[in-house]
């Protein structure tokens, strides 16, 4: 059996920040671990600094009030923390069985949420701490810094818990969850930009009259995460091609070709290692390097919204509106070559990256079909292809227009076979979509 080589570094970390990011248990432990420090720090300094007990600006009472005090709210905070670790599996619940399971990785991913049980926790350690360091004599002072310290904790708790529950009644929307998923994808395109810029075309590459060629075989199954161009470039010798046979954020299964390189190089094994190092294989779709994937998810809330058990054509409508907004930056942005060269005559292929035009079916294809007997999710779909055909041609890429008018045609053509369609809803479509002036834009004099 073939061994998993670690990915590099700085792939690595970029999966552990990630992962990080989606992780319920990472942020709330260090939050603990924080409130432990915090805990001995200020008992050390009650126990060294003199007059500690008649501090400024602190809190002072006596030990058994402060045993009281420590255990009430060592006892709240680890009760509420197990009421809103329940809120925050009801809202997954809810987001999974409404939205789509897809979308619970916005959930997960709220750093306020994983703040707040942070909080609740240390609080609780913290109190719990503290108490070892509170004398039995009921009538000598508590260690005032730590007392401070453990009402401020509790009421900035106590704040955290409230906000909490609003922002939380917020995220449940469906406007929320779509703009969330907006925001990320949005990231990601901004970072497909900044990739490609540092790019070089290397034009066309007849990569089958190279010579002899080695193949990479992925060695685990999961989905493709990372593969960026220029550690690919970095791995093989000079005046080598590697073409890759997978891109980011499609499924690949263990023993599958997922790089070819030619001419083969001298000592393959060594080669073939350091390739495997230049991909990250996920068991899970991520977004790092995967713009599709936010579509995906913004899709499966539409197609879910359009269902005959929901019958909600408003979310459908809003994420189409959302639709619109990131291909508006997509279809614009520099085009990612489908050869780059780099130092030493080093040449990555990457025939299987998605194109603009398939986006744009990706975006648009499954709610036109779904919605073919929905006249105003076809209107609004109509309008933001219209809106992206102008924007794309005012922006000098009017090679995307072809694709988006099809889109147009199609809805209408789809239109125009629904046998309940009203004519006049016919008409207002075909309106719409051949029109000049949108008959919505239409003004009294």
């Amino acid at each position: 059996m073939t061994p998993r080589p670690a990915p590099l570094p700085r792939l690595r970390l970029a999966s552990a920040v990630y992962r990080f990011r989606e992780s319920l248990f990472a942020l709330p432990a260090l939050i603990v671990v924080v409130g432990v420090v915090v805990a001995e720090i200020t008992a050390l300094l009650d126990r060294t600094v003199e007059g500690a007990a008649s501090a400024p600006w602190t809190v002072q009472m006596q030990a058994n009030a402060a045993t009281w005090l420590l255990s009430t709210v060592a006892g709240a905070t680890i009760t509420t923390a197990g009421v809103v670790f329940s809120l925050t599996v009801v809202s997954l619940q809810l987001a999974s069985s409404q939205f789509s399971p897809r979308v619970m990785r916005s959930f997960i991913r709220d750093r306020f949420s994983q703040t707040v049980i942070g909080m609740l926790v240390a609080t609780f350690v913290f109190c719990v701490l503290t108490l070892r360091h509170v004398t039995g004599d009921t009538t000598a002072p508590a260690p005032s810094i730590a007392m401070t310290v453990a009402l401020a904790l509790t009421v900035a708790t106590v704040m955290l818990i409230v906000a909490f529950l609003d922002r939380l009644a917020h995220r449940l929307q469906v406007g929320e969850v779509i703009r969330s998923i907006s925001n990320e994808a949005d990231a990601v395109i901004g970072a497909m930009v900044r990739a490609t810029d540092q790019e070089v075309p290397a034009g066309p590459v007849p990569f089958d009259e190279l010579g002899d060629e080695i193949s990479v075989f992925a060695v685990r199954d999961g989905w493709v995460s990372q593969a960026p161009a220029k550690y690919i470039l970095g791995a093989v010798p000079p005046s080598t091609v590697v073409r890759l046979e997978t891109r980011p954020g499609a499924y690949i299964h263990s023993g599958e070709v997922l790089m070819r390189v030619r001419p083969a190089p001298p000592d393959p094994d060594r080669v073939q290692a350091r390739l495997l190092a230049t991909v990250t294989i996920s068991d899970a779709r991520t977004m790092q390097q995967d713009f599709d994937f936010g579509l995906r998810q913004l899709l499966d809330i539409a197609l879910r919204a359009l269902s005959p058990a929901i019958n909600d054509p408003t979310t459908a409508i809003e994420v189409i509106l959302r639709l619109g907004s990131l291909l508006r930056k997509a279809l614009v942005a520099p085009v990612q070559q489908v050869s780059v060269r780099g130092p030493g005559g080093r040449v990555l292929v990457r025939p299987w990256q998605l194109s603009s035009d398939e986006y744009i079916e990706h975006a648009f294809d499954e709610i036109r079909r779904t919605s073919a007997d929905q006249v105003h999710v076809a209107i609004a779909l109509i309008r933001v292809l219209r809106m992206l055909v102008a924007h794309v041609r005012a922006a000098g890429r009017p090679e995307h227009a072809p694709a988006l008018e099809r889109q147009i045609r199609m809805i209408l053509d789809g239109a125009a076979a629904q046998p309940g369609i009203h004519p006049e809803d016919l008409s207002l479509l075909q309106t719409i979509a051949r029109s000049a002036i949108d008959p919505a834009e239409h003004r009294p004099n």
